[in-house]
């Protein structure tokens, strides 16, 4: 373990100043939005640009990536990130925002892909999982922290989207700088959402609606805390506290689903989170700001972990050498929601009204726990000796991010890209409920 992490220092480094620089620009983003007077739903559209782009770029990089080369794609990713970071403060215009916010998303995507490749890549079967451990405090601690840096200067000035360029821009440095020799890219194909579906309707449905609630909140959380009255220091303690909750119960809630039907596990997390978010909901209209972050961080611990939950529900149901296309794929619904999440609640923030954000949020929670009991109803629990052992994996991660679960046989470029071998899986299952899925 100590050698992989000597080995990839640089690289661990360039994540954590990359992730300061995103949790920086999507707050500060939302916040600058709403300073310059944009209307809530069209800040909604623009928020939802990253996760656009990022679903774009998820699909395109390893293409470039297999004829190019990882430093070369992430020097020109990290140059592309960082000079767009600054043209947010040359064009003040809502178009030319939802714009950058694409361009930064694609960029994100592929800068993560490079990472967490290369981690897998100087990681072993007996240090992977601990890698990837270090690789999620790393960006859920660069999100959290990236949160502080708003109050470095005023979000009215052009000094921050500066902090922000110069993050991302010295990222490149350690990378650039390595002896390390880049690896061997292989490109992983997604199982197709008809056969993920029909292997886990839950593992689907709850990442597609957990995609929604992340992007919701993570994309319009500074807008609801500015249109509330909470200061620049408030939003980022309230976003801070969210991200740091839900690295705190990731474990504890893992451990329980190993030793119950997962389902329950996800049934009784899904709902406990929606009662946080209604009572920061609550604390909210009345102004107690301790009880709203308390709620806050209840919310995050609660919702943080299903997007691990899922994918480990999921793979139950499959052979580990098909983990890592079902994870991907996974993934994939995960980011479609991602997308969906911020237009959904900014048009209902400028209709119905502020308090929604959470009501939506709560609502989307209250979703997937009753879709939870109707899996439960229509299909017996895995037997729990047939239960893989649950693994954290970050959200907002690359598809790359598969490859570092030790649950997973190293993966082959001929068995992932066969399609054949989605086929096979989807056979095994035609005898399953008439409803579809084994969960």
């Amino acid at each position: 373990m100590y050698a992989a992490v000597k080995n990839s220092w640089p690289l661990l480094l360039g994540i954590g100043l990359l992730m300061l620089g995103n949790g920086l620009q999507g707050s500060l983003v939302g916040i600058r939005a709403s300073l310059e007077g944009f209307p809530t739903a069209v800040t909604g559209f623009i928020m939802s640009g990253y996760y656009a782009g990022f679903l774009f770029g998820s699909i395109v990089t390893p293409k470039i990536l297999s004829n190019v080369g990882h430093v070369r794609v992430f020097a020109a990713l990290a140059s592309l990130a960082s000079s767009a970071a600054l043209l947010y403060v040359v064009f003040i215009d809502p178009i030319a925002w939802g714009m950058m916010r694409l361009v930064i998303g694609f960029s994100y995507a592929g800068l993560y892909i490079v990472c967490e490749s290369w981690l897998n890549d100087v990681s072993t079967n007996d240090t992977r999982g601990q890698m990837l451990s270090i690789y999620m405090i790393i960006m859920m601690g660069g999100m959290a922290l990236g949160q502080l840096f708003l109050n470095v200067a005023d979000p009215a000035g052009f000094t921050l989207f500066v902090v922000i360029s110069v993050l991302v821009s010295l990222a490149l440095i350690p990378l650039a700088l390595t002896a390390n020799p880049a690896p061997d890219f292989q490109e992983i194909t997604r199982l197709s959402i008809r056969n993920l579906f029909k292997i886990s309707p839950l593992g689907v449905v709850g990442m597609l609606a957990q995609g929604t609630i992340a992007g919701a909140f993570y994309g319009m959380a500074a807008v609801y805390g500015d249109i509330i009255g909470l200061s620049v220091t408030q939003i980022s303690v309230f976003i801070s506290i969210v991200i740091v909750g839900g690295v705190i119960l990731q474990w504890p809630i893992g451990k329980l689903s190993d030793r119950f039907d997962r389902r329950q596990v996800i049934l009784v997390t899904t709902l406990l989170s929606a009662a946080a978010a209604i009572l920061a909901m609550i604390a909210a209209e009345d102004g107690q700001l301790i009880v709203f972050l308390l709620g806050a961080g209840l919310f995050g611990g609660f919702s943080v972990p299903l997007y691990s939950l899922c994918i480990a529900h999921t793979n139950d149901y499959l052979e580990p050498k098909d983990m890592v296309a079902a994870s991907s794929g996974l993934m994939m619904m995960n980011g479609i929601g991602a997308v969906f999440g911020p237009i959904i609640v900014g048009q209902l923030m400028s209709s119905i009204g502020t308090y929604i954000f959470f009501g939506l949020i709560a609502a989307g929670h209250i979703g997937i726990g009753i879709f939870a009991i109707f899996r439960m109803l229509a299909a017996p629990p895995t037997p729990l000796e047939d239960q893989g052992d649950f693994v954290a994996m970050p959200m907002r991660s690359g598809a790359m991010a598969a490859t570092l679960n030790p649950e997973a046989e190293e993966w082959d470029e001929e068995e992932l890209t066969d399609a054949e071998d989605a086929e096979e899986i989807t056979d095994i299952l035609d005898d399953g409920p008439p409803l579809g899925g084994e969960d």
